[in-house]
């Protein structure tokens, strides 16, 4: 039985998930220790949280709609991509033990830091060189980056939108917020697949009490999240994807 402090306290920490989520990303870093802090079992404060989160990526998308105008075309591309490694890293999450990935994990979100701070400069070079950016060779390296992203986010999750945002930046010409947006969408396919998979294979595991509260604080978060997120210039998104990448390669590493 969830008690009153309980449940708010899991409440307020979905809505602020929901809301880092939307603006970068990793969200489940906030979730997931509360969980574990009121003496949930890992497994069910892994599934519980993954399935409450999902919400708060729907209204965030939403919160991103008017970005997203003119990227039609290009989700079609890689939402299958997302989709696919979603259905690879669930997969690998029942068959492989969870010290798997603990190694290559933090490295993993610092590749997708640099690439965040290094994405201008590097646009900047691609344009004064007159590089193609829908080049067959960066069409592939796109595609194949966002279906590895969708391994990650459906094995693992946390700081799934940094890797995104720093893949995207580097091999996108489209204005960040965008790229945020698409994030938006891509992330939440991601977690979808993972949280119906868990539904699917665990559903005992699942406690839906707790599910139910995250979601419903993720569900504002979402919107909070889209509202300060799309008021950011570039270079303040940019600072705090950044800031909260190192925050999440911290508490990997201390964890």
């Amino acid at each position: 039985m969830v008690s009153l402090l309980e449940a708010v306290l899991i409440l307020l920490a979905g809505m602020a998930a929901g809301t880092i989520n939307t603006i970068v990303g990793s969200g489940t870093l906030v979730t997931f220790p509360t969980l574990l802090a009121f003496g949930y079992p890992p497994v069910v404060a892994n599934m519980s949280n993954t399935v409450g989160l999902v919400a708060g990526g729907v209204t965030g998308t939403w919160g991103y709609r008017k970005e997203l105008k003119g990227s039609g075309d290009l989700l079609r591309r890689l939402a299958p991509m997302s989709l696919l490694g979603a259905v690879t890293g669930a997969l690998l999450l029942l068959w492989l033990p969870p010290e798997a990935f603990d190694a290559i994990v933090p490295a993993l979100i610092g590749v997708g830091v640099l690439l965040v701070i290094v994405g201008p400069s590097l646009q900047r070079r691609a344009a004064a060189a007159h590089t193609d950016h829908d080049s067959p060779v960066r069409r592939a390296v796109l595609l194949l980056g966002i279906y590895l992203a969708g391994v990650y986010g459906g094995y693992f999750g946390a700081a799934q939108g940094v890797l995104l945002m720093g893949l995207m930046s580097v091999l996108l010409p489209n204005p960040l917020q965008q790229v945020n947006g698409i994030k938006n969408v891509l992330g939440t396919i991601v977690n979808g697949v993972a949280a119906v998979t868990f539904m699917i294979v665990a559903w005992g595991d699942i406690d839906w009490a707790v599910a139910g509260l995250i979601a419903l604080g993720a569900l504002a978060g979402g919107v909070i999240g889209a509202r300060v997120g799309r008021r950011l210039p570039a270079w303040g998104l940019r600072a705090f994807i950044v800031v909260i990448g190192l925050v999440a390669i911290v508490n990997l590493l201390r964890g």
